[in-house]
């Protein structure tokens, strides 16, 4: 009968292994134990978060409005000729520093010096004319004078020739009277009654002279009258006709000053659209100039973070351009007129069956502080995370 293989017969250079011992066997855990404490430190551990982050809230978090939707503003100045021409030269680029008063284009100025020559010949014609105007009166003031005169002279003719009349006719009566007693010749009585008649003649044309004279008196005093319209109450200095001369002449010279255009503010130069032998036209955009000295950030917080934000209130700000460990400090100026989406272009139309609450929000003007600024610049656009202190500034 066969013996049964082992493993020693296989390999009979190894060792034989003795078989380990058995070990005891470990006490069994109770399996809910082990569970409850881990509930019970789950527990604890939430109830000690949402303490502190209670206690948080109360003690610091409802004193202070934070948002990181915020970004740099600015009071952009924009750049627009006055007048129009060609551009002779463009003296500033893009990010140039530039400062209140500098030249930064000029447009040629040839049509303007031109204006200006006739606005000024204009004014010399003006002057001589009023000139006219005054000598004018003068010496209608002279004719009316004359004919003040010549219809006195036309009175006192009327006067005599009415004197021939009555004395010629009270001669004819006479030589009437004797001529029934053959007294009078009948040639005598004939001259009598001619001369009687040329009395009478003599004192029509005296009155008609006298309606003449005194019509061209009349005549004369309306010219004067007319003329004086041009000149009454006024020298050559403040007629009307020489002060819209004198104006035209002004604005001429304005327009000549603004052939040359410079800088209304402090600022950077930014999104410069012009270049050398442009033709611009007034009010077209030439560039605009960003005063980084006195930029501010508007903060869009949402409407339930504002009941307690008011202007004066002190601001800490940080920019991601600097990193949360530079810090800029600011107060609040005022809040918006509306929420942002009141002035969209698009407005939102809340009256629509499919109408959905969003938090609004409402921009808050912060202005900073320019020593900040002079040492950290700023841009406009730049993200900045704004935090209010709703315990400080004006609470009323």
């Amino acid at each position: 009968m066969n013996k049964p293989l082992t493993h020693k017969d296989f390999h009979p250079h190894l060792p034989q292994l003795e078989p380990p011992s058995a070990a005891p066997a470990p006490a069994a855990e109770h399996p809910h134990g082990h569970r409850k404490q881990l509930l019970g430190g789950l527990a604890a551990a939430v109830l000690t978060g949402g303490l502190a982050v209670g206690a948080y809230q109360v003690l610091v978090g409802s004193h202070h409005a934070v948002t990181d939707n915020a970004y740099v503003g600015a009071d952009v100045a924009q750049v627009t000729p006055l007048v129009g021409g060609p551009v002779a030269q463009v003296r500033v680029a893009d990010t140039q520093a530039v400062h209140a008063g500098d030249v930064l284009l000029v447009i040629d100025d040839t049509d303007a010096r031109l204006a200006l020559e006739q606005a000024t010949a204009a004014l010399g014609q003006a002057e001589r004319r009023v000139r006219g105007y005054l000598a004018t009166d003068d010496a209608l003031a002279a004719q009316v004078a004359a004919r003040a005169a010549d219809a006195e002279r036309a009175a006192a003719q009327v006067a005599s020739a009415e004197a021939d009349v009555a004395n010629a006719r009270l001669e004819l009566a006479r030589r009437q009277a004797l001529a029934q007693s053959g007294a009078v010749a009948g040639e005598e009585l004939t001259r009598a009654r001619t001369a009687a008649d040329q009395a009478a003649a003599a004192l029509q044309a005296a009155r008609a002279a006298l309606a003449q004279a005194k019509a061209a008196q009349q005549t004369a005093a309306g010219q004067l009258s007319a003329n004086s319209v041009l000149t009454d109450g006024a020298t050559v200095e403040t007629n009307p006709e020489v002060a819209a001369a004198r104006a035209r002449v002004d604005q001429a010279r304005v327009d000549l000053q603004r052939t040359v255009i410079r800088a209304p503010i402090d600022g950077v130069v930014t999104h410069r659209q012009v270049q050398v032998g442009q033709k611009v036209a007034p009010g077209a955009p030439l560039m605009s100039i960003v005063p980084v000295a006195e930029v501010y950030v508007d903060a869009n917080f949402k409407e339930v973070q504002l009941g307690k934000v008011r202007p004066g209130q002190p601001a800490t700000l940080t920019s991601d351009l600097y990193g949360p460990g530079v810090r800029f400090h600011g107060r609040v100026t005022g809040l918006s007129g509306g929420t942002g989406s009141a002035f969209a272009v698009i407005p939102a139309q809340n009256a629509t069956g499919n109408w959905i609450k969003v938090v609004q929000r409402v921009p808050v003007r912060i202005a900073l502080d320019p020593a900040e600024l002079a040492k950290r610049p700023l841009r406009v656009g730049l993200s900045m995370t704004a935090d209010i202190d709703l315990t400080g500034g004006d609470r009323s």
